[in-house]
């Protein structure tokens, strides 16, 4: 987790520099393109003392002179009124339902899980458009990290399911989740996530676990994880960036890719 965290540190710090340096030399518009946006969970106090480090790295991007932010599925869509300047939260759903139909035989008759209740509204969206049921499971946790006890709410008995979720960082909560699906009748278990953040045991936590495939997106690099583990498998999201950069750069509309994959 160090390691990753001294990169993330490094390309923040570096994002700002090359943010104000374009800024000083008369640029007419800083663009900044962050598809993992950093520290977005610290994005309330939830205890009396707990940093909202998400609000300062968007004043610090402010600050540094950025014009116009685009990202991908943030944590909590709330981030986008912690800047003044416009966001743009592109959506990884369209590539997801893509990769769904494409490479799961049994689609029609699987349940989408959320792994906790607060992505339930991603799951309820998905599920909708593909016209199935969806399922959440419930988790009481005692301490930030730990996940106690879970409770499944729908029904995945004889059925493929699919736990999606924006992100996966130590994957203690989709292994947990992935056990309890089998244990309730599910014939099998994929994993689609959209920041695989894979810190300390997540990737030992995955080849231990029951995944079919757990399949995440390339906001954050994947090469070096896919070496340690096969069940990883990645959905490359450049083309939807590249359509927003251009779109963006032309002053087209961008509302476009909320629901189209670019081609």
């Amino acid at each position: 987790m160090a390691h990753h965290r001294d990169t993330l540190h490094n390309n923040l710090m570096e994002l700002l520099i090359m943010i104000n340096a374009c800024k000083i030399a008369s640029a007419s518009r800083v663009a900044s393109v962050i598809p993992c946006f950093p520290y977005a969970r610290q994005d309330k106090k939830d205890k009396s003392r707990a940093p909202i480090s998400a609000k300062l790295v968007a004043n610090m991007l402010s600050v540094a002179g950025a014009d116009h932010i685009i990202t991908m599925d943030l944590h909590a869509s709330q981030i986008q009124g912690f800047f003044d300047i416009p966001v743009d939260n592109l959506y990884a759903e369209p590539t997801v339902l893509k990769w769904i139909r494409e490479n799961i035989s049994e689609w029609r008759d699987c349940t989408i899980v959320s792994p906790d209740a607060g992505g339930a509204k991603r799951v309820t969206s998905i599920a909708d458009q593909l016209n199935v049921d969806f399922a959440l499971i419930h988790k009481e946790r005692k301490k930030a990290n730990e996940v106690d006890r879970m409770v499944l709410v729908g029904d995945v008995k004889d059925r493929v399911a699919i736990l999606v979720d924006d992100m996966a960082d130590t994957c203690g909560t989709i292994c947990h989740a992935a056990d309890k699906l089998l244990s309730a009748g599910a014939t099998g278990v994929y994993a689609l996530l959209t920041h695989g953040i894979f810190s300390g045991p997540a990737i030992s936590r995955i080849n231990n676990a029951c995944f079919e495939a757990v399949v995440v997106t390339n906001t954050i690099p994947q090469e070096d994880n896919m070496e340690h583990c096969s069940k990883i498998q990645v959905i490359d999201i450049s083309m939807i960036l590249a359509e927003a950069i251009r779109r963006t750069h032309n002053g087209e509309s961008v509302s476009y890719l909320f629901s189209q994959v670019p081609l």
